[in-house]
Formats: C-alpha cells, sequence, structure tokens
C-alpha cells in the first residue's frame, strides 16, 4: 500500500536555506532599528482566547466575523490562533502591570500571525509581522516617532519609493458626527453597493470606505476631517508638523480609516507597488481606549504592523539585494584516520572560539572535500594529513587567491584573520 504524501497546508511556506538568511537580514535591521530608538522586545503567545480579539480587535471586522482561526481546546475553552499582534500585546501589557512602569512602554514584536483568506501573492494564511506598540503618552511626537520608525525601516532596506498615507479618525465625539453624514451620503447608493458594504453601514458605515470593490463610487464621500472637534484637529495638526521636521514625506487621505475597530485619532498605511493590486505592506493608528477595553487602566497607545512577506517580495521584485550571510569561515579536510580525530578537535576549538566551520562526513576524496569547501564559499580550506600531524602544523588554503600556506596548530585560529 502507498503511503500516504503529504504537503505543507494551502496558504502556507516552507522557507528554506538561501531565503531564510534573507528573512534573517530583515529581522536583523528591525531589531537593530528597534534598539536606536528605545523599543524593547516582547513575545506573547501564538494564541490566546478568542474573546480578546473580538473585544481588541472589533466584532465587526472581517478578521473576527470569518479570518481567525478558532478551536475548543481540551478544557473546552476557546481559543484562537492569533490574527494581528496589537490585541495580545496590549493584553500582555495589563496582565503584568506594566502600565506601573514610570516611563513609556516601548514594546516591538516579530513572529508569525493566522487568518484564514485567500492566498495570493504577499498574503499567506500563516504570515508574520514586525509590529511596535508604544503605552502611556498621548503626546503627538510618539505618533509621529511610531510613523518615522516604519518609515526608516523600509529605508535602512534599501525599499524604493515607499510612501505614507496619513489621516484622523478623531474621537469618538467627532466620529459620531462624521458617522451620520457619511450615511447621509452612502443611503441613495446603498442598492449599488456589495453585501459586504450593505452589511457595514449598518454596523460600523466607516469601514465601507475600506472597500475594494466599490472604491470608485467614495469620490464624493464626506471627510471625517470635516468632523474633527478643536482636540482632534489640533493633534492632528502636530502630528504632521512632528513629520515635517523629521522629513518624512506623507499624504492625507480622508478615506484611509484601518480595517480594526480600535483606532481613534492617528491612522496611517505605508504603500509600496511591485506585489499586484496589493499595495499596502503596513500600517497602524492611535488607539486610546483599547487598554481599558481590554480590562486595564485608560492608557493611551500606538503602534504598527508590517508584513514580512510582503516585504521580502518587494525587495525581490525590486532588485535589491539585502546583506548575504557571511561566508564559512574554514573548511576541513583530514587525509587519514589519525588526522580525523585532530580534525574534530580544531573543529571544536574554532567553533567555541566564533569562528564558523566545517568538515567533510561522507567519507569523500580529497577533490571531492575541496569542491565541497568550495560550494559553501568558505574563505580558507584547512588541509591535515599524517606528515602535516606528526610536525604540529597544517596546510591553510586561502580559497579566493588559491594561495596555500604551512601554519601551527596553535596558530590556526590567529591565521584566519
Amino acid at each position: 500500500m502507498a503511503k500516504e504524501r503529504f504537503e505543507k497546508p494551502t496558504g502556507t511556506q516552507d522557507v528554506l536555506p538561501g531565503a531564510a538568511e534573507k528573512w534573517q537580514a530583515v529581522e536583523s535591521r528591525a531589531r537593530e532599528l528597534c534598539r536606536r530608538f528605545n523599543y524593547r522586545e516582547i513575545r506573547t503567545p501564538m494564541f490566546e482566547h478568542t474573546g480578546l480579539f473580538e473585544r481588541g480587535v472589533g466584532e465587526t471586522t472581517d478578521i473576527v466575523e470569518g479570518e481567525m482561526y478558532t478551536f475548543k481546546d481540551k478544557g473546552d475553552r476557546d481559543l484562537a490562533l492569533r490574527p494581528e499582534g496589537t490585541a495580545g500585546v496590549v493584553r500582555a501589557y495589563v496582565q503584568n502591570k506594566l502600565y506601573g512602569e514610570p516611563d513609556v512602554s516601548k514594546l516591538y514584536y516579530i513572529g508569525p500571525m493566522f487568518r484564514y483568506e485567500r492566498p495570493q501573492a504577499g498574503r499567506y494564511r500563516q504570515f508574520h509581522q514586525f509590529g511596535i506598540e508604544a503605552f502611556g503618552a498621548v503626546d503627538p511626537a510618539i505618533d509621529a516617532e511610531v510613523v518615522s520608525l516604519g518609515y526608516q525601516f523600509y529605508k535602512d532596506l534599501g525599499l524604493k519609493n515607499v510612501k505614507v498615507e496619513l489621516n484622523s479618525v478623531g474621537n469618538a465625539p467627532s466620529r459620531a458626527a462624521y458617522r451620520e453624514k457619511l450615511l447621509d451620503f452612502l443611503r441613495p447608493m446603498r442598492d449599488s453597493l456589495c453585501s459586504d458594504c450593505r452589511r457595514r453601514m449598518e454596523r460600523n458605515p466607516l469601514r465601507v470606505l475600506d472597500c475594494k470593490v466599490d472604491q470608485d463610487k467614495f469620490g464624493g464621500a464626506p471627510s471625517i476631517l470635516d468632523s474633527l472637534d478643536e482636540e482632534c484637529t489640533a493633534h492632528f495638526e502636530q502630528v504632521k508638523a512632528h513629520l515635517d521636521v523629521m522629513g518624512v514625506e506623507y499624504s492625507i487621505n480622508p478615506r484611509l480609516v484601518r480595517g480594526l475597530d480600535y483606532y481613534t485619532h492617528t491612522a496611517f498605511e505605508y504603500k509600496a507597488a511591485g506585489i499586484g493590486s496589493i499595495d499596502t505592506v503596513g500600517g497602524g493608528g492611535r488607539y486610546n481606549g483599547l487598554v481599558e477595553e481590554i480590562g486595564g487602566p485608560d492608557q493611551p497607545g500606538i503602534g504598527f504592523g508590517i508584513g514580512l512577506e510582503r516585504i521580502l517580495l518587494i525587495l525581490e521584485n525590486q532588485g535589491v539585494e539585502l546583506e548575504a550571510a557571511k561566508p564559512l569561515d574554514v573548511y576541513f579536510v583530514a587525509l587519514g584516520e589519525a588526522a580525523d580525530m585532530e580534525i574534530t578537535k580544531q573543529l571544536f576549538i574554532l567553533r567555541s572560539l566564533g569562528y564558523s566551520a566545517e568538515r567533510d562526513y561522507l567519507g569523500r576524496k580529497l577533490k571531492a572535500q575541496m569542491k565541497s569547501a568550495d560550494r559553501m564559499s568558505a574563505r580558507f580550506t584547512a588541509i591535515l594529513g599524517e606528515d602535516e600531524l606528526n610536525n604540529g602544523v597544517i596546510a591553510l588554503k586561502t580559497m579566493a587567491t588559491g594561495e596555500q600556506r604551512t601554519v601551527k596548530l596553535e596558530d590556526l585560529a590567529s591565521s584566519l584573520g
């Protein structure tokens, strides 16, 4: 009977050696950037109680209504694989009482998220996000800092033509006023709108503006910026002023509302062409009521999430070469049983000193081993035979030039440079 052949689930991917190094380069840039901006890493569970996302993300969002991977565990608890990063970070912030810290809590995360949606270029059911969250400050300067960190991330990677779109979705009173104006605009065209838009009109009409199907019908929609009260207008003007002095270029998009219910005041997206019809590569905003909604004190917050798959795809399409992994320092070649044992010793010594080193484990001839060293882009090949072993030396070949010299075994590490 034929054995069952397993394949990866739809909407997932295997990141193989060669591609993994590119992921590592992107992630290391993110970590280094967060160090410079004084954001500290937080790691939260990949699954949480389903209710966290219903309260934190919003029951009327596409994520909660149809995209979450939910299940019951053996204790009959309702759990969900995290569809985004913010809700889990807020839960950890509340549960661990990080709001008791005297300074603003500035956190970042990198990890997998899960949404059941139609796979396409740059979009997977298991995907990865780099995100930051800052809690405890209402200062518009922190809004601008968050926007600028993401903008700098793209610049550090060498991504071309990244644009920032900016909007304010105001506070609860200004959104209530805008809601009525927007409904007055939408009601006459209700029958011509898609089913999602008609459903959103009843529950959260601002999200109608998110629709990709009917976007061409909203050209004359009222602007939420005209409904902002004095406080919201002043906050938005200060955010723009801070971005201006940093030299972060942006454009105002009054129809930008983002896809989650928790945003207040600043909302923003990063745009970059290169993956078909999808041009949004990240985004975020302020969420002043979310910490309290999830059971904590009334603490403001702001953050963003950036999809790493989309970043890597655009980098490839733009021909941007990420910094390659460092080449192997030395490849050992042993000729004879006694030399083989000494190579085992030298290999361990060099690795313990921080050098990358490899050897043959397949019993191949000298020529095949040298080819292996070349395939691994080794800087040096260290060849040890019986004569060299008896004299306490080893032949060291510089692969780039072909130059070969003899060095003492105890001087091998210092000879690698």
